[in-house]
């Protein structure tokens, strides 16, 4: 990659259960050339005398608005699913990624290797 040209942002989407797969393609695209875009969290963290489940819905609401936005900044969204596994908030962020024209890729349509499978 020339350094004076602008990388290709990649905004990732899938499930929090693939963390780890998640930093592996996160470390595997910045080191292509790509400005990575990932998830802000997880899980969340414990905070004394905080009760996430009185806060969930509010919570869910304003973390898939900022995922949404990371997704109008993406050239390009990256699916991460091990197994072709797609829930209900990755088929929701897809199907908004396609509305806006972006291209989307999918971990588990990659070579086998790169999919994490053996």
């Amino acid at each position: 990659m020339n350094p004076m040209e602008d990388a290709k942002v990649v905004t990732l989407c899938g499930s929090t259960r693939f963390e780890a797969a998640f930093a592996e393609v996160n470390q595997r695209l910045t080191m292509e050339g790509s400005v990575v875009i990932s998830l802000g969290m997880f899980r969340l963290p414990d905070l004394p005398g905080h009760d996430w489940a009185a806060d969930s819905s509010e919570l869910k609401e304003r973390l898939g608005a900022v995922h949404f936005q990371k997704i109008r900044m993406a050239d390009e969204v990256y699916i991460v699913d091990p197994g072709g596994y797609l829930g209900e908030s990755t088929r929701r962020e897809i199907a908004y990624a396609e509305s806006l024209g972006k291209p989307v890729r999918y971990l588990s349509r990659e070579s086998p290797a790169r999919a994490g499978e053996p």
